[in-house]
């Protein structure tokens, strides 16, 4: 194997351990936090509290602060987007009434409103129109260590139990005159007991499990078995012919995996209405072209002794690079998309970076034992 061969591909591995992302640290809150908000018109100590929606850190404080009077705070981290709470007869978003609140960066104060929730299309939801008596004055959104605190108070002598939760779309934000809504990115709906506290979850948002079969999809096929199968090639040549076998056998299904989360995630899109996904589409559409090409560059594979070889060689192993590092930057871009969290960052920057490390350790062994 050739020192430029060798060197090539430490420094693609090392862009590709450098492309892991720092983990963006959204802040995070429990019950037990302290509530950091001193301008409250009641009593704080008074507020009972759950977490409302885990995968989205939602918490929900209230209380019955007077007599037919419930004063609530919902918290969810400060991710450039709306945040929703809906109070609902039947568990069902239509008919039901929601509060929702924003802040849009780089200045200007935040706006909440009332909604309420006629049908699912935008033009369905009104705003300035429900059956929820809030208290005048009460209806605010503020941002507090990147975090957003809406809070209002409703005049009943019991509010609904049947609680819908709903994070909006990334980077929209509802303007006049019509502050006219689009489809959220993701929603829950809950029951809970106000006596108690207890809560119990009933459905989650219904393009949830769509979105992340896609992101696994693509994580699996094109950002773990395609950089699996490039190892394989490299580092296990040894064992002819198993390891090209083994080669073909892991990047084709690799490329099967991909192509279908593509799928999904073009099923996501219509379905979603998304606005903010043309980057990353057209970054998937084009991995999924250099996969395609590198498939079909096996039938015009020339023989070891062609003359051509050695161009086939470096177009198919420059295009594999290229490709994985697109596919690795596209998913961490995907997830930041889909504001997804901490936890996928962190699921599958282990997983590159335990394969990146691998590659870098064969690679080191390869020339040493030159």
């Amino acid at each position: 194997m050739s020192l430029y061969s060798s060197v090539s591909f430490v420094f693609f591995t090392l862009i590709a351990l450098l492309s892991l992302p720092l983990t963006i640290q959204q802040a995070t809150e429990t019950c037990s936090s302290t509530l950091p908000l001193n301008d409250l018109t009641f009593n704080s100590s008074l507020l009972q509290c759950v977490e409302a929606w885990t995968a989205q850190n939602y918490i929900l404080r209230y209380a019955r602060t007077v007599d037919n009077t419930w004063s609530f705070i919902l918290s969810a981290p400060d991710s450039s987007v709306f945040i929703g709470i809906g109070f609902s007869t039947n568990g069902r978003m239509i008919g039901s009434s929601a509060v929702l609140g924003w802040l849009p960066p780089g200045g200007g104060g935040g706006q909440a409103k009332q909604y309420f929730l006629g049908g699912q299309s935008p033009g369905e939801v009104t705003p300035d129109q429900g059956d929820l008596v809030i208290v005048n004055g009460s209806l605010k959104i503020e941002s507090v260590s990147s975090r957003l605190y809406m809070s209002f108070q409703l005049t009943a002598e019991t509010p609904r139990q049947s609680i819908l939760y709903a994070k909006g779309p990334a980077g929209f934000f509802p303007a006049s005159p019509g502050f006219r809504l689009r489809e959220h990115q993701s929603m829950t709906t809950t029951t809970i007991n106000y006596n108690t506290g207890s809560q119990s979850v009933v459905k989650g948002s219904p393009h949830s499990k769509l979105r992340k079969t896609h992101g696994l999809m693509n994580m699996i096929g094109w950002g773990i078995l395609i950089i699996i199968g490039a190892i394989v090639a490299r580092h296990m040549k040894q064992w002819e012919p198993t390891w090209f076998y083994s080669h073909i056998a892991v990047q084709i299904i690799g490329f099967l995996l991909g192509l279908t989360g593509i799928i999904f995630g073009l099923i996501l899109e219509n379905r979603t209405n998304a606005s903010n996904v043309s980057t990353h589409k057209a970054l998937g559409i084009t991995i999924l072209v250099m996969g395609g090409l590198q498939v079909l560059a096996l039938l015009a594979r020339p023989d070891k002794e062609s003359k051509y070889r050695k161009y086939w060689n470096w177009y198919h192993h420059n295009i594999g690079r290229a490709l994985i590092i697109l596919a690795i930057c596209n998913i961490f871009y995907g997830i930041h998309l889909a504001k997804a969290g901490s936890s996928w960052n962190a699921g599958y920057g282990s997983a590159v970076g335990v394969l990146a490390l691998a590659a870098t350790g064969l690679e080191v062994r390869k020339l040493m034992n030159k």
